[in-house]
């Protein structure tokens, strides 16, 4: 299939100068082929940055990167409306947001206020200008990046609408031994190959996208989805559970899962292999439920608990 052969050149480029990656790539893959967001969580010096940015150079389009800082303005990222003298009116003057993939640097750096002014982006794919409102091209991106906020001083915590609407949230593990090594070694003879190929066109993506989206989710593994949903409204130590719009990212990210697959129809196991990466990051647990456990915990006990569909035909 057309599509996993894109996947598999881009691990393949994307591996030249990151080791390890080959599971973030395709999740990003598949959130890129739904417009969906990534925001990624790891201590310093786990390649967060150098992921998105090598990501984005291998899938082409126009890049953008946002460097947050509490000082960072919400007009900073969305563009402003300024006199020109010259020409004696006023000009909209575009931010960064208006490009195929953002990197929004860390991210917790920010104020909330600054935070809020991506909202309107992410969701609804237009950014309003002083009263001006200006649609963003398709493919759509933010890559967001963030340290721990518990360990970080100077940092503010997402608020919960904002971690609602990212599709994914990635954390970069340490890398096993062998990978280290392997990282030490690209280092040691210079940075890997110069330049990343882009293996992939708009037009390209945007082809996948309308296919993706016609990847057929027979009633039971629909039922499937619902049921992993309603378990965490149900749960006790969790607080607010998966929003509908969480739903809805299950099922696409299990639609994507099953398109790069090169299968036309989901199953099961391909609902199983998101749902961690969809809904742990949107869980709000209680007080007792966050001094207990984590949310991928519970996520986990969840998968483990809901019966798995035993019919994962097409219809």
């Amino acid at each position: 299939m057309e599509a996993k052969k894109i996947l598999n050149e881009l691990k393949k480029e994307v591996s030249n100068h990151l080791i390890g990656k080959e599971r973030e790539v395709e999740l990003m893959f598949i959130a890129l082929l739904f417009n969906g967001h990534v925001l990624m969580e790891s201590v310093p010096g786990t390649g967060k940055t150098m992921l998105a940015k090598k990501f984005s150079e291998a899938v082409g389009g126009r890049f953008s990167r946002i460097q947050f800082t509490p000082d960072v303005l919400p007009s900073d990222i969305t563009g402003i409306q300024f006199f020109n003298p010259k020409k004696q009116e006023f000009e909209l003057l575009q931010g960064p947001i208006m490009a195929n993939i953002v990197l929004a640097d860390e991210i917790n750096r920010a104020t909330p206020r600054t935070q809020s002014s991506l909202l309107e982006a992410m969701e609804e794919k237009q950014v309003t200008i002083d009263g001006h409102t200006l649609p963003i091209e398709q493919p759509f991106m933010v890559i967001a990046t963030q340290n721990p906020v518990e360990s970080q001083q100077g940092t503010f915590p997402l608020p919960v609408a904002q971690m609602d609407r990212f599709f994914i949230k990635l954390q970069a593990l340490y890398p096993e031994i062998e990978e280290e090594r392997k990282i030490m070694q690209i280092h040691r003879n210079g940075m890997g190959t110069p330049k990343i190929d882009q293996v992939v066109t708009k037009e390209e993506l945007l082809k996948f996208a309308l296919e993706a989206s016609q990847v057929v989710i027979s009633h039971d593994v629909e039922t499937y989805i619902l049921e992993l949903a309603r378990k965490t409204r149900d749960h006790a130590l969790i607080e607010l559970g998966a929003s509908p719009r969480a739903t809805i990212a299950m099922m696409k990210a299990a639609q994507g899962k099953a398109f790069v697959a090169g299968r036309s129809f989901v199953v099961p196991d391909d609902v199983k292999a998101v749902t961690p990466f969809v809904l742990a990051h949107r869980l709000y647990l209680t007080t007792e439920g966050s001094l207990t456990r984590t949310s991928e915990a519970i996520m986990k006990e969840i998968l483990e608990s809901v019966p798995v569909p035993v019919e994962t035909g097409g219809g």
